[in-house]
């Protein structure tokens, strides 16, 4: 197995682990404590127990979000910021999350956009798809699907969607600028990404970053500021932006990426 083939091999168990915390109830804490043991470094990812509120990615969602939906779908958010948000979504538009683990942000997107709009979410994961598939049915959420795949080789048509979003899923990606070209191939001329990720800053090297934390725990394999802003632009993508919003460990943070696919 290669390098890169071991650590998508790693993501995909600790996802697929935090899963099967999530429907069993486990406390969050000792799943964490036990990916440790094997990755050293800190997670911004995830931790507290597996209960509305107290992962690190839902109290980054307001209550009035986060009380409509299921506990479950709460529970399994282990991003780093609300990409719904930034996205700004309108009704009438089709979305596309990539990563979209146990589904919060796909069904917060489907009632942004309406039943004239859309919601797909894409992950790699049977176990988090099949906990996607379950939340969304306890939501009663029609405008929605869920697809097997991964962010570097999206199951949609090209121009297939107005907007894409994920959260806490690119830094995890051994091929960003397959992700990124993908992200720009399935957009409508016009289109527009709304992203939440870990970022470094400029001066960090990769090694400064692996010191920092692991990859699957969303630190070693993020990008710095820079690196988004060239990499988003030679994708193709017009005004790129990238805002720290706050700091995951030293040296990098949380951040709001903004881009729009050129076009009517």
């Amino acid at each position: 197995m290669s390098t890169e083939d071991a650590v998508v091999e790693k993501v995909r168990e600790r996802y697929a682990a935090a899963a099967a915390a999530v429907r069993s109830g486990v406390d969050h804490e000792l799943f964490e404590e036990s990916q440790e043991q094997s990755s050293s470094g800190s997670s911004c990812c995830a931790g507290g127990q597996v209960e509305v509120g107290d992962a690190f990615g839902a109290t980054l969602y307001a209550a009035e979000d986060a009380v409509q939906l299921p506990p479950e779908a709460v529970a399994a958010s282990l991003g780093c910021g609300n990409p719904t948000a930034v996205a700004a979504l309108a009704a009438g538009e089709r979305v596309l999350d990539l990563g979209s683990g146990g589904g919060i942000d796909v069904l917060l997107s489907a009632r942004r956009v309406g039943p004239d709009g859309f919601a797909y979410g894409v992950d790699m994961t049977d176990e988090m798809l099949d906990l996607a598939r379950t939340n969304a049915a306890k939501a009663g959420a029609e405008n929605v699907e869920f697809l097997k795949g991964t962010i570097e080789d999206v199951p949609l048509p090209d121009g297939a969607v107005d907007v894409v979003i994920s959260n806490c899923v690119i830094n995890l990606s051994v091929d960003k600028p397959k992700v990124l070209a993908e992200m720009f191939r399935v957009l409508a001329p016009g289109g527009r990404i709304g992203i939440s990720d870990v970022v470094a800053e400029d001066h960090l090297s990769p090694a400064d970053r692996a010191d920092r934390g692991s990859y699957v725990g969303c630190i070693a394999g993020a990008l710095s500021r820079q690196e988004y802003l060239d990499g988003l632009a030679a994708a193709g993508f017009a005004g790129v932006e990238v805002e720290f919003t706050h700091e995951a460990v030293p040296g990098m943070h949380g951040a709001i990426i903004r881009a729009t696919k050129p076009g009517a």
